[in-house]
């Protein structure tokens, strides 16, 4: 068994594919410019940082600043977010590995309070022993944070595991030394993520068959 579970929220856990897809939308319809036609199409184009992604969605860096349009997305985000939930799932799988004895943690690209209120809003709160966010809301990189975590826990960093939705949770498992499991359902396609080389799953079913417990 891992000693400790490193698991992304956004897309991870939280179901929010559609609200982060509808407020791109709304930001390319008040510029009239073309949308993205899919959910699909949108798991090809996101990525980190999001700078990138505004880009390949269409927006001008160059006429905008990018300041200003993180500012627009987070309130389109939070005007729909009331929509998003967790997956199915989550709450009995967090609880049981946390029976066996699991020590569980997020790191996330989201602003910690953010993150802080979010989680504790849809009921999962007490099955962390950290919740580790950002300092802004430009979601730029969550890199480092679980490599501090593990040093500052004496956690070796073999005995965790990072399980994410983008290539990104990969880089950041990869700069703090630990395997990991990138979820299909999340923010990017399964082609993408597949490039990393790891295992790549549908659900978080598999992910806890892939742990080999069984739940009760």
């Amino acid at each position: 068994m891992y000693r400790c579970i490193v698991w992304d929220w956004n897309g991870t856990l939280l179901n929010d594919v559609q609200v982060a897809f509808s407020a791109m939308n709304a930001m390319l319809s008040r510029r009239g410019l073309p949308l993205m036609e899919s959910v699909a199409k949108y798991r090809k184009l996101f990525t980190f940082p999001v700078r990138e992604y505004y880009t390949a969605a269409g927006l001008d860096l160059e006429r905008e600043a990018f300041e200003d349009l993180a500012v627009e997305w987070t309130e389109e985000y939070y005007r729909k977010y009331p929509t998003c939930g967790l997956y199915p799932g989550v709450g009995d799988i967090l609880r049981s590995l946390g029976e066996q004895g699991a020590r569980q943690i997020i790191v996330s690209a989201s602003q910690q309070q953010a993150l802080e209120s979010q989680v504790v809003e849809h009921g999962v709160g007490e099955c962390f022993a950290a919740l580790l966010g950002i300092s802004d809301i430009y979601a730029g990189s969550k890199a480092g944070l679980a490599r501090r975590y593990f040093q500052e826990q004496g956690i070796p960093p073999e005995q965790a595991l990072f399980v994410g939705d983008t290539l990104h949770d990969w880089e950041v498992a990869q700069e703090a030394g630990c395997p990991c499991i990138l979820l299909a359902q999340g923010h990017q396609s399964r082609t993408r993520l597949e490039q990393a080389g790891v295992p790549v799953v549908d659900s978080l079913e598999q992910v806890w068959r892939w742990l080999s417990f069984e739940k009760t």
